[in-house]
């Protein structure tokens, strides 16, 4: 095979070399600038939140010796005797850590159902009125920039102790950050199916049943099921303000210095995020895979 190669002219191929000698040294230019305005930021961020590089370096030995004294002795000999020690209220744990499983999953069960109700009156492309789309938005935006924890502090303070500051917590929560991916979900549906279902007389409610639903649902079973397990790891942090669940037992632990109750509720909680996180994660790509098929 015979290639030919073309050759410029010596005065057009030290032009280009030279623009391409400019455009690379304005990138580095450019790079420059913005790693010096990333430094400055970080220098003024640190400042205005008053960080001491000082205490930090003298107290940095603090945090590798509380995790030290969280460990239990364990040894080979007598492993099951230390583990029944060492997870000694097993049986008390695992309820209260049912309870958090229970806050999760109603919390997300309502806060879906209200998202479910509300994305279609936020979504331009559904709803014309402008004003019923800055109300749905603007209560979407409300209850996902409140955190989950000052909604429990308001319904603990309304309430009293208990599982359901959490529940209502986390399903305000969750009905706002759904609220908004259920809503950018119906906003990138296919139209056609909807035109369609108007032009034969279809009302609101049956276009949205019909030519809406099928196309959303394996998404919005999707992101639910995301939600669940951030709200997992919600609730478990809820126990803290006196909403219920493991947290509480955990918040006693840390403050009276049982190391090894932490530690054990820790590996408990963090076990069962990790199992709740594979199924999900295989239920999910299940439903999306669904969607995908002809």
């Amino acid at each position: 095979m015979v290639s030919t190669v073309v050759r410029l002219p010596p005065e057009q191929a030290a032009q280009l070399l030279a623009r391409y000698r400019e455009a690379v040294a304005a990138k580095r230019m450019r790079l420059a600038l913005g790693a010096v305005l990333l430094a400055g930021a970080v220098v003024l961020a640190g400042i205005g939140g008053e960080v001491d590089l000082g205490t930090l370096a003298a107290n940095a030995h603090r945090l590798p010796t509380y995790v030290w004294n969280l460990t239990p002795p364990l040894a080979l000999v007598t492993l099951g005797r230390d583990l029944a020690e060492w997870f000694w209220n097993l049986d008390g744990w695992l309820l209260l850590l049912g309870d958090t499983l229970l806050i999760a999953y109603l919390g997300t069960l309502f806060g879906a159902l209200g998202a479910f109700v509300l994305c279609f009156a936020a979504s331009a492309n559904l709803e014309k009125r402008r004003w019923v789309r800055f109300l749905a938005r603007r209560t979407l935006e409300f209850c996902r920039t409140v955190p989950e924890l000052v909604f429990a502090l308001l319904f603990v303070m309304a309430f009293g102790l208990g599982a359901l500051p959490g529940v209502l917590a986390l399903a305000i929560h969750t009905m706002g950050a759904l609220g908004k991916l259920f809503a950018e979900v119906v906003e990138n549906i296919d139209m056609k199916p909807v035109e369609g279902a108007i032009a034969t007389g279809a009302g609101r409610l049956d276009g949205i049943r019909y030519a809406v639903l099928p196309q959303v649902l394996s998404n919005f079973a999707s992101y639910a099921l995301l939600r669940f397990e951030i709200n997992v790891r919600g609730a478990a942090v809820m126990g803290f303000v006196g909403a219920g669940g493991i947290g509480q037992d955990l918040m006693v632990a840390i403050r009276k210095f049982y190391y090894t109750d932490v530690s054990a509720i820790l590996v408990m909680i963090i076990a069962t995020v990790m199992i709740i996180d594979l199924v999900t994660e295989r239920l999910r790509h299940h439903l999306i895979g669904l969607e995908q098929r002809p």
